[in-house]
C-alpha cells in the first residue's frame, strides 16, 4: 500500500455523505465482460429506489457499525474475522481502476447501452456514479455484480397486470440486487460482499499469493525465455487457470531435461534456445508448460491415445516411496 496516501475514514464519509446524501446527482453505467463500460438512462420513477439501493443502505451499515464495533481491515491481511469491513487500494485491483478510468477520462469514447448492439446477456455489472454539484470531480461509485439469473429477456417472459397475464413488454427486466456489495471512494476499494467483489474484478489476493511463490520458485528450478515486455509474473496473472494449477504445483518434481523429454513424447511444440532454455511466447505455451511440469498429459497403454488430465487422484505410492506430503 502507498504509505503516503491517507486512506479513507470510512466512518467520517458515512456521517458527512447523510448530511448531503439528497443533494448528491447519480449516473449509471453498465459493464461487460471485458469492463468496457456503457452509459445508461433511468426513468423518474425509479428515484425512490436508487439512492437506498445504491447508497442509502452502505451509509446506514457503516453507521449502525460504528455502534457496535465495527473495524475495517485491509482485504489482504483479513482472515474471515467478525464484524470487520474490508478495504484495498484501488491501484491493486487492475480491472477495477480501469473500469473507474474509463468511465472518468474516456466518456468521450463511451456508447450508450442498446440490447440490439450489445446483449444484456454479456454484461457483468452496474455501477453508480453518485456527485454533488458544489463538487463534481470528487465521485463515490457504488457497484453491484448482475446475475443473468435475475433478468428477463421479453420474448421469453411474461407479466401479470390487472388480474391477467400478458406478453411483457419491455427489451429486458433486471431484478436489483439489494445487498451491499462493492464501493469506491477515492483510491479505496470498500468491500461488503467479499465472493461478490472477488468474482466481479476477478481478484483473489490469497490464491495470486500463492501463484506468485509458486513463480518464484519456477524461476529459480527452470530456464526459461521470453519475448522482450513479457514475462513469467504478467502471462501468470492472465491466465486463471493455469494461476488455479499453481496452488497445489509441486515445483521441481519434473526437471527442465525430462520436461523437454515429456513435451517430445507428448507431441506438443515446445521449442527451446540455444542455451537450453524453454521458449515461452505466449499464454498457450505457459499452459503447455506448466501441465508437462504436472505431469498432465499421458498416453493410454492401451489405444496409444494422448490425453491432457483434468484432474488426476493417486491411486497408489511406488513401493519404498513415503507418500507425497510427508
Amino acid at each position: 500500500m502507498n504509505e503516503t496516501r491517507e486512506v479513507t475514514d470510512i466512518f467520517l464519509w458515512a456521517n458527512n455523505t447523510d448530511g448531503i446524501k439528497k443533494e448528491l446527482d447519480v449516473e449509471f453505467f453498465l459493464f461487460n465482460k471485458n469492463y468496457t463500460p456503457y452509459s445508461t438512462n433511468f426513468s423518474s420513477d425509479l428515484n425512490a429506489q436508487i439512492k437506498p439501493l445504491f447508497l442509502y443502505d452502505y451509509i446506514n451499515f457503516v453507521t449502525l457499525g460504528a455502534g457496535t464495533g465495527l473495524s475495517v481491515r485491509d482485504y489482504e491481511l483479513s482472515d474471515n474475522e467478525e464484524n470487520v469491513l474490508l478495504r484495498t487500494d484501488l491501484e491493486k485491483v487492475g480491472r477495477a481502476e480501469t473500469l473507474l478510468h474509463l468511465i472518468e477520462h474516456e466518456r468521450h469514447d463511451m456508447v450508450e447501452f442498446s440490447e440490439e448492439e450489445h446483449e444484456f446477456k454479456r454484461i457483468k455489472g452496474i455501477v453508480a456514479k453518485f456527485t454533488h454539484k458544489d463538487d463534481p470531480k470528487k465521485a463515490y461509485y457504488s457497484i453491484k455484480a448482475i446475475q443473468q439469473s435475475n433478468v428477463l429477456k421479453g420474448a421469453t417472459a411474461w407479466e401479470f397486470r390487472e388480474g391477467k397475464f400478458g406478453a411483457f413488454q419491455a427489451d429486458v427486466g433486471l431484478k436489483v440486487p439489494s445487498d451491499n456489495q462493492v464501493l469506491i471512494i477515492d483510491k479505496d476499494i470498500f468491500i461488503f460482499n467479499q465472493s461478490k467483489f472477488e468474482k466481479l474484478f476477478q481478484y483473489d489476493y490469497k490464491k495470486q499469493l500463492i501463484a506468485d511463490k509458486r513463480v518464484e520458485e519456477i524461476e529459480q528450478k527452470y530456464k526459461l525465455s521470453f519475448p522482450d515486455g513479457l514475462d513469467l509474473q504478467a502471462l501468470v496473472r492472465e491466465k486463471k487457470g493455469v494461476a488455479n494449477k499453481l496452488q497445489k504445483l509441486e515445483v521441481g518434481e519434473v526437471t527442465q531435461e525430462q520436461a523437454i523429454d515429456y513435451a517430445d513424447t507428448m507431441g506438443l511444440d515446445l521449442m527451446t534456445d540455444d542455451a537450453g532454455a524453454i521458449i515461452i511466447l505466449d499464454g498457450s505455451d505457459l499452459t503447455k508448460f506448466v501441465n508437462l511440469i504436472n505431469e498432465d498429459y499421458i498416453t493410454s497403454e492401451i489405444t496409444g491415445k494422448r490425453y491432457e488430465i483434468k484432474s488426476k487422484k493417486l491411486l497408489d505410492t511406488p513401493e519404498g516411496e513415503p507418500p507425497r506430503g510427508l
